[in-house]
């Protein structure tokens, strides 16, 4: 991937100087904009997914959530699902399909426990703003721990995906495992963003981000309620 930014050389005059830096400032100001617009998008039609699949059979619900998760992991070997506009698409129906994968289960949610669902989606909300602030803002470069944590959500997600297929219920730990892993993530995406990005990164940055959010908030719902 590209890096993005500059040296600016010592010798040169303080006017020259100010003005490099003013313009690296608003392009990575830019690049925020656009990355949070696609996970705001996406986020929408992950809660219109839920909404319409609300009444979905289980066996329907559970089709369309592993239809999602599969695009997902397409996405990661192909370079046209990961860039420009076909990529943009296919992150917002990936949104959609776990939306209606999590609909029903949402829906039972809202009926039985609507204070497990309100408490988990502040509680994603807060850790989003604070790993997504402290990446942002941290000097040291992150980007060594996106391979690592990548991989470790990898196999925590994996693994729940097993014990849904088994009937069996993620013990507390796992969920935590993922919340702390997730919130990590969204921490090196702010910081790859600020650091190494450019325009051609929004898509996977803001996949990444979004998917991160999707598995906080399934961990709380599953700390929260049975």
């Amino acid at each position: 991937m590209t890096e993005y930014g500059g040296n600016y050389g010592a010798g040169e005059a303080a006017q020259p100087q100010v003005e490099p830096v003013e313009a690296a400032r608003t392009e990575v100001g830019t690049l925020l904009g656009q990355v949070m617009f696609l996970v705001a998008v996406a986020l929408g039609f992950l809660a219109l997914g839920s909404w319409i699949g609300r009444e979905l059979t289980e066996g329907a619900a559970m089709g369309c959530f592993f239809a999602g998760f599969g695009m997902l992991i397409v996405a990661n070997f192909s370079e046209r699902l990961r860039v420009g506009t076909f990529a943009v698409a296919w992150l917002y129906t990936i949104a959609l399909l776990l939306g209606l994968g999590l609909g029903p289960a949402l829906n039972q949610l809202f009926t039985t426990n609507p204070d497990a669902v309100t408490t988990a989606a502040g509680g994603t909300a807060l850790a989003t703003v604070g790993a997504g602030t402290i990446g942002f803002i941290i000097s040291k470069d992150l980007k060594g721990w996106l391979r690592p944590l990548s991989f470790a959500i990898l196999g925590a997600v994996g693994l729940s995906i097993v014990l849904l297929i088994t009937g069996t219920s993620a013990p507390p730990l796992l969920s935590l495992a993922i919340i702390v892993i997730s919130t990590g993530l969204i921490t090196v995406y702010f910081n790859y963003l600020r650091k190494h990005a450019t325009e051609r990164d929004a898509v996977w940055i803001a996949t990444g981000i979004f998917v991160a959010i999707v598995n906080i908030f399934i961990s709380l719902l599953n700390l929260l309620s049975d």
